[in-house]
C-alpha cells in the first residue's frame, strides 16, 4: 500500500528540511501563506505537485538561495553548506501592508508575546491584519476564506 502524502495547501505541520551537499532550504508549514513565490520563480525546484516538494538537485544553490530569499512569510529559509552566502537580515525594518491581505514585515525580527516571551526571531514575516488567523499573530491566509478587504487608500 502506498502512502499519498498531503498536497503543501492542506499541511500544517513541523519544519522539514531538504538538503544536499552545498544547500539547505527549510520549509515550515505553519508559516506559508501559498503565495507561490517559489514555485512562480524556480518552479523546477518548487513544485507543489511533486513529492518531495522541494528538489534541491534541481538547480544551483545560488539560484535556490536567491527564490527562498522571496519567500514573503519566512516559510522558507536555506542555509548553504557549501560556504556560499547566507541570508543577511536587512539593515533597516520594512513593513508592507498587502492590499486586501496580511502585513509583511522584513528586517531584524523579534516577536513577543503579551508577557515579553519571545514566539520568534526571523528576517521575514507575514502578520495578520485580518484577525481571522489560527496561527497569531501570524497569517494563515485565512483573509482570503473571509474576504477580508482594505480600504482604498486615498
Amino acid at each position: 500500500m502506498s502512502r499519498v502524502e498531503p498536497r503543501p495547501e492542506a499541511e500544517r505541520g513541523p519544519r522539514r528540511v531538504y538538503r544536499n551537499d552545498a544547500i539547505e532550504v527549510h520549509w515550515e508549514p505553519r508559516l506559508c501563506i501559498h503565495t507561490r513565490s517559489c514555485v512562480r520563480r524556480l518552479g523546477k525546484v518548487f513544485d507543489s505537485s511533486a513529492r518531495p516538494w522541494i528538489d534541491v538537485d534541481a538547480a544551483d544553490p545560488d539560484a535556490i538561495a536567491e527564490t527562498v530569499l522571496t519567500c514573503p512569510t519566512g516559510a522558507l529559509h536555506f542555509r548553504r553548506v557549501d560556504g556560499g552566502e547566507q541570508e543577511v537580515a536587512p539593515e533597516e525594518t520594512t513593513v508592507e501592508p498587502r492590499p486586501n491581505g496580511p502585513l509583511l514585515v522584513r528586517g531584524r525580527l523579534k516577536i513577543v508575546d503579551a508577557d515579553g516571551r519571545l514566539i520568534r526571531e526571523d528576517t521575514r514575516l507575514a502578520l495578520c491584519r485580518c484577525g481571522a488567523s489560527g496561527n497569531k499573530p501570524f497569517c494563515d491566509g485565512s483573509h482570503r476564506r473571509i474576504g477580508f478587504t482594505t480600504a482604498p487608500e486615498g
